[in-house]
Formats: C-alpha cells, sequence, structure tokens
C-alpha cells in the first residue's frame, strides 16, 4: 500500500510523513525527490538542459512506481510518500503504474489556508547553516502557488484534502493515520493484472456527425484512449468490444452495428503488455445516445469527439497510427493489418 502525501511546496508534508510513519506499523518512508536528485547525478548535461523540473523526465515517472514496488517487496509497509505532484497527467501515469503492480494508492492532500501556507514557508529555515539556500527554497516555494491553486481543481476531485491550518505535524500524522485506516482516501484506480503474457484487446470507435471520433480519458494512464479493453478467457474479441462499451459508456450496441476496421499487433513496452489490438467501427453516436453516456469513476473521467488532427494530442504515437489506419480503413472498405500501428504488408483483405 502506498499512502501518498501531496500539497504545495511548504505545506509540511515531510514533517508530517516522518511522524505518520511512527504511527502506521511496518510502514517506511519514500522520498522520490531521491530518484530526482540521483537521475540529476546521472544523465548527462545535454538532457538535462531543456528539463526545469526532474518530475519532466519520463525515466522518473517510471521509476518511481519500480521503486516502490521494490522496497515494498523489502519491508512490510505501507509505503510513505511526501511528494508533491501537481500535474494531472503525470498522476495518472504514475498511480496508474501502481495500480497495475497491484498497489493501492492513498492520495491526500496537505491543504491548510494561504495565509497559513504563507506563513509556514517565511519560517522555512531548510538549510540553518546556509541563509542564501534557504532563502531560495523559500522563494521555490512561494513560486509555486500558483501551479498548486490552478491543481487544487482537479486535486479536489481526486485526493482527500485535509485542511491542516491548526494542526502541526503530529496531529496532522494522527489525522492521517486514522483516515489510511478508514480508506477513506484510496483511490478507486482497478488496473491490475496477474498476467505479463501478450492480450488480445478490442476497441469500439464512435463518430458523431460531424464524423469525429470518440476518445476516452483514462484515470489510470496520462493520454487518451478508444473505448474498450482486454478481451477475457474464452470470450470472443467483437463480444469483448460489446461488453467494454456497456461497461465503459453505457451503451448497448448490437453485433452486426460492428464492423472490424484493423488489426494491430502492439509490442511489449516497459511494464505494458503487448499483444493484438482490433479496432471496430460502432457507426453513429448520436444526440440521445450521447446524452446517455455514462462513465466508470474508477476508470474514466471524461469523453470527447476529436478530428485526426486533435487526436494527435492526445493519443501516443502507436494508438494515433492505429486510429488515423482504421479511419482509412473506415473511408476504403478494406480491412488494415499493422504492427505498431504501421502497415506490416502490401496486402490487403476486403471488410466483411
Amino acid at each position: 500500500m502506498i499512502v501518498w502525501v501531496n500539497g504545495a511546496f511548504g505545506a509540511g508534508k515531510t514533517s508530517a510523513c516522518r511522524e505518520l510513519v511512527e504511527l502506521l506499523p511496518g510502514s517506511m518512508l519514500f522520498d522520490p525527490e531521491l530518484v530526482g536528485s540521483g537521475l540529476c547525478r546521472m544523465l548527462p548535461d545535454d538532457r538535462l538542459a531543456p528539463v526545469a523540473d526532474f518530475q519532466d523526465l519520463p525515466s522518473w515517472r517510471k521509476l518511481v512506481p519500480e521503486v516502490a514496488a521494490a522496497l515494498l517487496a523489502e519491508v512490510p509497509g505501507p509505503l510513505v510518500v511526501p511528494m508533491t505532484l501537481l500535474r494531472e497527467d503525470y498522476r495518472d501515469e504514475i498511480f496508474g503504474s501502481l495500480a497495475a503492480r497491484g498497489l493501492a494508492v492513498h492520495h491526500f492532500v496537505l491543504d491548510p489556508e494561504e495565509t497559513i501556507l504563507r506563513e509556514r514557508i517565511e519560517a522555512r529555515e531548510e538549510y540553518p547553516a546556509d541563509p542564501a539556500a534557504s532563502a531560495r527554497v523559500r522563494a521555490r516555494c512561494r513560486e509555486n502557488l500558483p501551479r498548486y491553486r490552478t491543481a487544487r481543481r482537479w486535486l479536489d476531485r481526486d485526493a482527500r484534502l485535509v485542511d491542516t491550518s491548526r494542526f502541526d505535524p503530529r496531529q496532522t500524522a494522527e489525522h492521517l493515520a486514522g483516515l489510511v485506516r478508514d480508506g477513506a482516501a484510496r483511490c478507486p484506480i482497478v488496473h491490475s493484472t496477474d498476467s505479463t503474457a501478450d492480450t488480445v484487446a478490442a476497441a469500439v470507435l464512435l463518430f458523431d456527425e460531424q464524423d469525429r471520433v470518440l476518445l476516452v480519458d483514462p484515470v489510470y494512464k496520462p493520454m487518451w484512449e478508444f473505448p474498450g479493453g482486454v478481451v477475457e478467457r474464452g470470450e470472443a474479441p467483437t463480444d469483448a468490444a460489446l461488453r467494454e462499451a456497456e461497461e465503459e459508456l453505457g451503451l448497448h450496441l448490437e453485433a452486426p452495428a460492428l464492423r472490424l476496421l484493423a488489426v494491430d499487433w502492439e509490442p511489449c513496452t516497459g511494464p505494458r503488455r503487448g499483444g493484438l489490438r482490433l479496432v471496430y467501427d460502432g457507426g453513429l453516436l448520436g444526440a440521445e445516445a450521447r446524452a446517455g453516456l455514462r462513465l466508470p469513476v474508477d476508470e474514466l473521467r471524461g469523453w470527447r469527439f476529436v478530428t485526426l488532427d486533435e487526436a494527435a494530442g492526445l493519443l501516443p504515437a502507436t494508438r494515433y497510427r492505429r486510429l488515423a489506419a482504421a479511419l482509412d480503413a473506415r473511408e476504403s472498405g478494406e480491412l488494415r493489418y499493422l504492427e505498431a500501428g504501421r502497415p506490416a504488408a502490401r496486402g490487403v483483405a476486403k471488410a466483411g
């Protein structure tokens, strides 16, 4: 289990978390800043030059879940993580990766009143022997307050905000410990798997009157996706596409309404499994059907219709190529076979 304590720079996360590990038996403190500082020492200067924050390094976002899982293999847990995380896509990436490893995440945000927060920032003496360094830390805390105010909107939906205006670190830890025991801040992400084998997955493309395609925003990964999911054991891919449309969108589609557009072999990359990805044309989603869309809050955050050009900024490169090929197949009536989103053979078959 992960207890992730978020909040503005200077909110007192580390002090509270040091107290918290004393209240949660078997727990230990894990500071992801150590991963960031290690990367900054190891990576070449030309790679670090364009990066203002180590959180912007993809390697940091990949390593944090890996290190967390490795630590929890060594200690009973939970792992207490004091870390400011203000970008929602980074949260999706890291928490989704933790969930894929079967690790539950309890997400808290220390949220004192801003006047109290500013007082605490001005009282910080991070480096008592180096006043100039302490002043730089305070300046950084102040500079990041606007980012926190902006992020607070999505944090309020995602995490348990705790007003610590009248709490000292021990009182904050006692309050958090009670919420952990109650499960009051556990993230409702279900994205675990008991296998590393390749999978078969089925997706459904749905269109509006302007021929834009529907994409959904998962809570467990940083980029957008097609409606769909993994084919279960013994399940036909077409049945899986119908089931996923109903589970993810509340839509009841009929099998004859689906037409297979593309089959894409996706290679395994990092912790993500590879396998075959089937893309179906689900047809027009009219205004009445759109009004009835219902998303599972533990899986999807939202939906929108986009053009192919707009999809380029929302989908990973492989998935974008898959969409482009599927839309081309829809136009031409020819089934596409792809590998990593690219045509793998010159021959094509007429879609039936």
